[in-house]
């Protein structure tokens, strides 16, 4: 059969490799709707090709594949016909499409509606808190919430209860056969097993665990899913670093009598202390708390404000400016949830607070925002900086030269928290000073 198209999604190794934080067994939103997306093509018999070469972060962000999607976001598909289409379940209902003797999407209108409302339903009601709490207990929402934790664990067994109720009279979710129904409940419900479902939820939950490995054991689909990784016990809760208590004062050592057959020097080295290579740059003419002050204390834009002042007194040689953005944005919900990780990203950052500044904030609505903005930060290359925090290369960061319009208009707006991108207006930040 001649492939259909080709299908653009995240492959698990590099996503997982990319964040390191994240563990083999939790797949990320862009991986987990891509396995969706093939699971539908192997039970449907689709063929599609993967493209070659391609890198994300990288491919999708070139002028060809935006004049293709113009969000750059993927899964995206390019049909061998020209049909193109991007966003997870709109292609899985597709290719779907495409199989109807596979009966995916049920016969007829009736269970095609029950099939986007079992969808919807593990979506928005499961899934979506399987997320909150994962971010939570990585540390990601910071700081840790139990009160929050709960709220999201009580809607997402609520949810839970709802499904296992009826798949306990049925062997699939909508008919007599498997649908795409199945194909989402049965990939998230996996997700969910490696994130929080410990050994005493998935007791409760006999019946979507029955469900679970029927779908994933077909034989179409095996290789697609591949093992599933579980829990013993809930994960363990991401704890705010205990502050350092301060030392009590060393008691004064008195002069110690020599003895005369005491060597000069039997005492054991102190071991030195490890230093900042950014303390060894030329020191610089430009006060980074001097700075800190001034935009703390004048309006932002307009004379005498802080950005005049900025411009009076920046050392481009001792001090670069960046760009900062969130890699992915599709994993964020609610922006309160998106402003507290700022809050947890910034407090990652402590280390580097004496060579750092920065003005980050969260652009658009639930469930479409992004997170961008613009960092002050000691030398000409970022990573020495931000790279104190273990998730540093959930960012992206791009070095800004303020001699280019487009480049210092974004960086004043950062900081004045009136950026916009891509009809995206700013909504709430955090400035880390």
């Amino acid at each position: 059969m001649a492939p259909a198209g080709t299908l653009y999604t995240t492959p698990p190794t590099g996503r997982r490799q990319s964040r390191a934080y994240i563990p083999l067994c939790h797949p990320a939103k862009s991986v987990l709707t891509g396995l969706q997306i093939k699971a539908t093509a192997a039970f449907g018999g689709v063929a599609y090709d993967t493209p070659e070469g391609y890198v994300h972060f990288e491919t999708n962000k070139k002028p060809e594949f935006t004049s293709k999607f113009p969000h750059g976001k993927i899964p995206a598909w390019d049909g061998a016909d020209g049909f193109k289409l991007f966003e997870g379940l709109p292609i899985a209902r597709y290719i779907a499409g495409l199989a109807p003797n596979s009966g995916l999407l049920g016969h007829g209108k009736e269970d095609a509606a029950l099939v986007d409302q079992w969808i919807h339903l593990f979506e928005t009601e499961v899934d979506v808190n399987t997320t909150q709490i994962f971010f939570l207990v990585a540390g990601m929402l910071a700081p840790y919430s139990k009160p929050i934790h709960n709220t999201f664990l009580e809607r997402q067994t609520r949810a839970l209860a709802t499904l296992e109720k009826h798949i306990s009279t049925r062997t699939f979710f909508v008919g007599e056969r498997i649908t795409l129904a199945d194909i989402y409940i049965a990939t998230m419900t996996q997700r969910a097993c490696a994130v929080n479902l410990d050994l005493a939820a998935r007791a409760k939950l006999p019946n979507l665990m029955r469900h679970m490995e029927t779908i994933i054991n077909q034989p179409k689909l095996k290789d697609v899913y591949g093992p599933t990784t579980t829990l013993e016990k809930p994960p363990a809760e991401a704890k705010p670093a205990a502050e350092p208590k301060p030392a009590a004062p060393k008691a004064e050592k008195k002069p110690k009598p020599k003895d005369d057959d005491e060597d000069d020097d039997n005492g054991v080295p102190e071991e030195p202390k490890v230093k900042n290579p950014l303390d060894d740059l030329p020191k610089s003419t430009f006060n980074l708390e001097d700075w800190k002050r001034a935009y703390s204390n004048k309006d932002t834009r307009g004379k005498d404000g802080s950005l005049e002042w900025f411009y009076e007194n920046f050392d481009k040689e001792g001090f670069s400016v960046w760009r900062v953005d969130f890699k992915f944005p599709e994993e964020l919900t609610q922006v309160f949830m998106s402003n507290n990780q700022i809050g947890g990203f910034f407090n990652r950052l402590e280390a580097s607070r004496k060579y750092l500044f920065g003005s980050v904030g969260v652009l658009g609505a639930a469930n479409a925002s992004l997170i961008s903005g613009a960092l002050i930060l000691r030398g000409q290359d970022a990573v020495p900086v931000v790279n104190v925090a273990p998730d540093w290369e959930s960012y992206e960061f791009t070095k800004l030269d303020l001699s280019k319009d487009a480049e210092k208009a974004f960086f004043e707006a950062a900081l004045a928290w009136d950026l916009e991108i891509d009809g995206k207006k700013w909504v709430d930040g955090k400035n880390f000073k």
